[in-house]
This record gives structure tokens, C-alpha cells and sequence, in this order.
């Protein structure tokens, strides 16, 4: 939860300084694992080296000397008292709840609200005394807001942590500006400005040309824009738009304009961040915002049903979105890989076109139970999600198209018993995983050679399953048999049992003769 010096440098350096903190500052070799939602322990030991040692070429203190002006610190550190407190609050409360998480506890408040709202119309229809009805809705009531309780604490904690990470930037704004006031640089901003005005004013140039012309492509690649003008949005007949490798930070929401765009190339800027109104590009095929800054995607993106192929690899991403996989249904190649993703989503398993998943290089903790479904699967990445990726789900058999696997660089010990079953495999990876099944010698005879081990187990397996069965249903037949003749030889044993006790006297005594008691 503390900020991340890569990304926050000022705030991060006068957070250090705080003296309540009294804890060290993290060295510049862990910069690249500190993560606000999951940040790495800090040592309990104190700071002991010098200001600048945590920091490269020189240390921070050498690109802005002006940090050493104690008017400067005291002035900054006044300004992050609410960082220092709310990151007090944050590491009480624990960390940031996933994003599915966050959904179906949503979700889970709807559906009692739903519920209650039904209740109370059924207490509206009753013909009950007032003060009867009043006491159940009461209870009614309490008993819905004690159930939506829990759901609430994990929508609220992540609105939290959100607004946490908003206000590292708006801190880390501020210090900026009051450093700039110090070192008095309004002649270098001025100058980037001036740069800016004749950048937009070529984008501008090009923009009218292309509505007067009426082209369906517009190339503005490499021009080192910062901006881009809302009048993008009235160039409702542009079919190809590509705004890669330039220093962008923000995209208008007048883009939603461009009804009839099919391809957008974003990739290499400075986004953190895609507007809502992106799911308003209804005919959009190709999209591309890779090498970016990116957290995460919108969720309005699921709503770009005409998707065949999404390219958000090299990002900042922690999770997809939830309902990803529902909506886009077109989607052929999904590429996430170099990001922060510790799970797939499990409606991305009714991507039912899908051909190409790349997610290499990221947090994958496992697949899917249901990963099975993607019956139309030819290439799939899961490399070099290093010791969090352990195992791989039974239904993986089931990608019986698959022809590319690359599972290299995890910590698999053994592959599913269904891998038998993967038909078409003709390229496999498995290099880097302490794998026993299969053992290494069968894995470096290759793909075939593994193939045909996983088939024979999985065989093996099923004919002693089939052999348990059959023993069960004999073992069950013969006790049956048992049964029926235990049954049978007690009830022969007791009627001949009545017979002999009769024949003895020992059952009830014949009546007397009258004629012959006269007699004698």
C-alpha cells in the first residue's frame, strides 16, 4: 500500500521521511515487485543510508536538489497527511479485493434487494393489524441489511483502495507543482506547451483534410501527440484509425463518434486508462492497446460484440473483466500477456471463437475448471507464469483442436490424466517444470512421445476404473444371493420348528372328549 517509488517518486521519497512511519525505505532492486494492492513486506529495521541510495543515477536528491530545502519537506510533508492516514486506515482493512470478487458481491446486493423489495409487497397484500405488519417489515428489514453486510464491506473496501490510488496521483500532482514553484521551471512548461499547440495544430491540419476528402483511413503514428482533439469524433466515416507510439495520456470520450471504425491501434502510449464510451464502437474488429499503462479495462468493453481480436499485452492489468467472455462472442485472439493477471475469468470460457490466448508472463494462478469449452482453442500461451501456475485442470483434455502449447517456465509437477486426448498437438513446450508425469526422458522424446505416455495412463485409468465397477456389482450380486437364501432358510427352520414342538405337547393342550370321560 505504499506508493510505488517507480511511480510516485516525490511522494514516495516524503513518505519515507515521515517520522510516524519508522520503518526503512524499500531499495531500488525491489521497485519492480512493489505493488499497492499486494506490496512486499517492508524491513522492520531503520533507514540507515544515505537519502540518495535508494535511487539510481545519483539518487533523487541529485535530479531535484531543491528536496533538500527544509521549507520545501515541511511544505510537502504537510501536503500527503491525508495519504499517511488513509494508507493507516488501508493496512487495518487489508488488501484489495480481486475484481470478480468486487462483482459478485454486487451482484449478491441486487439479487437481497430484490428479494426484500418482493417481501415487503407481501406484506402490503397481507390483512394484517398495522402494528403486526410494521414489526415485520422491521425485521424483514434488518435481516437483509445484516445479510448484505458482508457484501457491502468488499464493494466498500475496493472503492477504498480506488480512491486510495487517485489520491497517490493527486498527491504526487501536488508535489510536483510545489517543487516546480521552488525550482522555478514555468520557462521549461511553457516551452512543452508551445511544442504541444504546433503538434495539434498538424492533427488538426489532418483532421479537417480527412472531412473534407472523406477517407476511411487516418495515419498518426510516432507524432509525439499529447493530445487528441474532440473533433476526432465527427469523423463518423473513418473505418482504420492508428494513433500508436505517441505520448497520449487520456482518449476523449468523443471517440464513441466513430460509429463505423473498424480497426484502433493505441498501442505504445502513455494510457492509463480507456473511456467508457469505448463500448460504443459497436463495429469495431481490431483494437489494440498494448504497451500502455493500463490497470485495467473498461467494463463497457464487452460491449464491442463485433471484436475478433484484442491485443492489451505489456499493461498494468490485474483481472479482466468480469462478463468479458459473455458479450464477446466474435473475439478469435484474446492477448493479455506481460500483466499483472492472477486469474481468467470464468465466462471467458464461453468465448466459444476463440483461437488464439496469449497469457504469458503474468501472476496466472490457474485456469478455469470449464477451460474445457473452448473446443475452437488452437494456440494457447501459459509460459513464465513462473511459480504460481502449479497445475492444470482435468477438462483440459478437451481442447481437442489445440495445435500450440507453450507451458515452459511454471512449476507444473504433473499434466492432467485427459492430456491423452489433445489429438492435434503437434507443437508442445515444457521446458523449466518439475514435472514426475510425465517423467523428463518420455517429455524430451517429444510432443508424440508425451502424447502417447498421457493416452496409455489415461487408458490404465479407465480400465481399473471399469474393473472396480465390475467388482462392486458382483460383490453386490453375491451379498444379494446370500440374502435371499439366509432369508429362506429361517423361515423353513421356524415352520419346522412349530411342526415338532406340536407333535411333542409343547404347544396348547387338545380339547377333552365328553363321551369318552364318561366311559371311564
Amino acid at each position: 500500500m505504499d506508493p510505488n517509488p517507480n511511480k510516485f517518486p516525490i511522494l514516495s521519497y516524503v513518505m519515507s521521511r515521515i517520522p510516524q512511519v519508522g520503518t526503512k525505505h524499500p531499495s531500488y532492486s525491489d521497485f519492480d515487485d512493489i505493488d499497492i494492492e499486494q506490496p512486499k513486506p517492508r524491513s522492520s529495521s531503520s533507514s540507515t543510508g544515505s537519502p540518495n541510495s535508494n535511487y539510481p543515477d545519483g539518487g533523487l536528491m541529485i535530479q531535484m536538489p531543491h528536496l533538500n530545502d527544509p521549507k520545501v519537506m515541511a511544505s510537502m510533508t504537510s501536503a500527503v497527511s491525508d495519504v499517511y492516514q488513509t494508507r493507516s486506515i488501508l493496512k487495518t482493512l487489508g488488501d484489495r479485493p480481486d475484481h470478480e470478487a468486487v462483482d459478485s458481491a454486487r451482484s449478491k446486493i441486487a439479487e437481497i434487494e430484490s428479494t426484500l423489495l418482493k417481501q415487503l409487497e407481501e406484506i402490503v397484500l397481507e390483512s394484517k393489524p398495522n402494528e403486526i405488519d410494521l414489526e415485520k417489515e422491521k425485521e424483514i428489514r434488518q435481516a437483509a441489511e445484516k445479510e448484505k453486510s458482508i457484501y457491502k464491506a468488499v464493494v466498500q473496501l475496493d472503492e477504498m483502495h480506488e480512491s486510495y490510488e487517485k489520491l497517490l496521483r493527486d498527491a504526487e500532482e501536488r508535489l510536483v507543482k510545489i517543487y516546480r514553484s521552488a525550482a522555478s521551471t514555468e520557462k521549461v512548461e511553457t516551452a512543452e506547451e508551445d511544442v504541444d499547440e504546433e503538434v495539434n495544430e498538424e492533427v488538426v491540419r489532418i483532421l479537417q483534410e480527412a472531412s473534407v476528402k472523406g477517407v476511411e483511413r487516418v495515419e498518426l503514428s510516432g507524432r509525439e501527440l499529447r493530445f487528441l482533439p474532440e473533433a476526432f469524433g465527427k469523423l463518423r466515416g473513418l473505418v482504420a484509425l492508428d494513433l500508436s507510439s505517441n505520448q497520449l495520456q487520456v482518449i476523449p470520450d468523443s471517440i464513441a463518434g466513430l460509429e463505423n471504425l473498424e480497426e484502433l491501434n493505441l498501442s505504445t502510449n502513455l494510457l492509463e486508462s480507456l473511456p467508457d464510451s469505448i463500448g460504443l464502437l459497436l463495429n469495431l474488429k481490431i483494437l489494440n492497446v498494448s504497451s500502455n499503462k493500463l490497470k485495467a479495462l473498461p467494463d463497457s468493453i464487452s460491449r464491442c460484440r463485433s471484436l475478433v481480436e484484442l491485443d492489451a499485452s505489456f499493461n498494468h492489468l490485474g483481472y479482466l473483466p468480469t462478463n468479458i467472455g459473455y458479450e464477446l462472442v466474435n473475439l478469435q485472439k484474446l492477448l493479455v500477456s506481460l500483466n499483472k493477471i492472477r486469474s481468467l475469468p470464468t465466462s471467458i470460457c464461453e468465448m466459444k471463437s476463440l483461437r488464439h490466448l496469449d497469457v504469458h508472463f503474468n501472476e496466472l494462478r490457474g485456469l478455469p475448471h470449464a477451460i474445457g469449452l473452448l473446443t475452437n482453442l488452437e494456440i494457447l500461451d501459459l509460459s513464465s507464469n513462473f511459480s504460481d501456475l502449479t497445475e492444470l485442470p482435468e477438462t483440459f483434455g478437451d481442447l481437442t483442436n489445440l495445435r500450440e502449447l507453450d507451458l515452459s517456465n511454471n512449476q507444473i509437477h504433473a499434466l492432467p490424466d485427459t492430456f491423452g486426448r489433445l489429438d492435434n498437438l503437434t507443437k508442445l513446450n515444457l521446458d523449466q517444470n518439475p514435472l514426475v508425469i510425465p517423467p523428463m526422458e518420455i517429455v524430451n522424446q517429444g510432443v508424440e512421445a508425451v502424447k502417447e505416455f498421457m493416452a496409455k495412463r489415461w487408458l490404465d485409468i479407465l480400465l481399473e476404473e471399469e474393473h472396480k465397477s465390475m467388482l462392486q456389482a458382483n460383490s453386490a450380486a453375491q451379498t444379494g444371493w446370500l440374502t435371499r437364501s439366509t432369508s429362506w432358510l429361517n423361515n423353513w427352520v421356524s415352520v419346522v420348528s412349530e411342526n415338532v414342538t406340536g407333535y411333542l405337547g409343547g404347544g396348547e393342550k387338545s380339547p377333552r372328549d365328553p363321551y369318552l370321560d364318561q366311559q371311564l
